[in-house]
């Protein structure tokens, strides 16, 4: 009875136009000698060469049937299928030339949310806004344009890495009724966005032309702190319905608001109002009301500016732990929850979401 050394031994006398034989360029796979019946497969480098090497599987078969004890030889000839890679997507770098706005054409309104200054809660006042509207019927996105320090993945609990299906367009991702889109989302969670301009203006291109927003009848931006190229790009360039100024009551940071305010009016970018953050903080064991960072500061500012104050919201344990968490406050219910939907009911009641 023919052995597998025999069958190999005689394979390894057919030679290929490339040279050397099946044996030597490895190609012989699922060799199998049952009795009088031999079988294996020849793997060509790729389709291309299958197509090629038909006479060569014809010879292979002959040559080994004619081995002695042999009654039966069944070839089969394959090339690897190689699985197409998926399209890869590249965030940030020089923008490149657009004339026109930058809005996307679904959104209805764009509402940037700004700060004179970090620290002062404005990521969790846009997550919490944009739960709220959403809660209350609208169709909501949230985009993190906050490019050094994205905070919204861990916020709105999302993690999973958007697709492309072509390597250009984004698809967002959802979650608490709110579709969103973070640079956070594109780069591991500890890793540094070692940017100048130029590459900050191309990422805020990328987030607001080439995601998939599909129709929304408001967008909130979670701007970067102070009065920087990213907020005044947005401005410029994708038609801000307005802007509101988070603030806590204390002079440093009001100070710093103010200047946030004067870029937004220096921009022609109408400031729908003021919220005063950490406003006090109510003690769970007692009741007892602390104004750790003064009281009044902002709604005095808004009334001096001729502004519109749009509430205090207090320092809460609760909406820190459920930022952590990944649930906005906004989606549950309680005190604050309801703070941020009587928030959400201004915006809609008032036209502006």
């Amino acid at each position: 009875m023919t052995t597998r050394d025999e069958v190999l031994s005689a394979l390894s006398r057919i030679s290929l136009p490339i040279g050397g034989d099946l044996v030597s360029k490895d190609m012989i796979r699922a060799l199998k000698v049952e009795g009088g019946t031999v079988s294996f497969v020849i793997e060509a480098p790729d389709a291309e060469s299958a197509d090629r090497m038909g006479p060569i599987r014809d010879a292979a078969e002959a040559m080994v049937k004619a081995l002695p004890g042999v009654e039966s030889a069944m070839v089969a000839l394959t090339a690897p299928t190689r699985t197409k890679e998926p399209p890869q997507l590249k965030i940030g770098g020089h923008p490149t030339q657009q004339q026109g706005s930058m809005k996307p054409s679904g959104v209805d309104r764009i509402i940037a949310v700004g700060s004179g200054k970090g620290g002062v809660g404005k990521s969790t006042v846009a997550s919490n806004l944009a739960v709220a509207l959403a809660r209350a019927g609208r169709k909501v996105g949230l985009l993190d344009a906050d490019i050094y320090g994205p905070s919204q993945p861990r916020m709105m609990g999302v993690s999973k890495r958007p697709s492309t299906p072509d390597g250009k367009t984004i698809l967002p991702l959802r979650n608490h009724g709110v579709t969103m889109m973070s640079l956070g989302l594109m780069l591991p969670e500890e890793k540094a966005v070692v940017w100048r301009g130029p590459m900050l203006m191309g990422a805020l291109q990328q987030m607001l032309t080439q995601v998939e927003w599909g129709k929304l009848d408001v967008l909130i931006v979670d701007l970067p702190p102070g009065t920087g190229d990213v907020a005044m790009t947005l401005c410029q360039r994708a038609e801000v319905t307005g802007a509101i100024i988070v603030s806590t009551p204390q002079d440093v940071a009001l100070l710093d608001a103010r200047k946030a305010i004067d870029m937004f009016e220096t921009l022609k970018t109408p400031v729908l109002g003021l919220i005063e953050n950490m406003s006090g903080y109510i003690c769970p064991n007692c009741g007892h009301e602390a104004h750790i960072f003064g009281q009044g500061g902002v709604a005095e500012a808004a009334k001096t500016l001729n502004l519109p104050f749009l509430g205090a919201l207090p320092i809460s344990l609760e909406t820190r732990l459920a930022g952590d968490a990944g649930t906005p406050i906004a989606a549950g219910d309680g005190t604050a929850a309801e703070a941020y939907a009587r928030l959400a009911d201004r915006f809609i009641g008032g036209g502006m979401a």
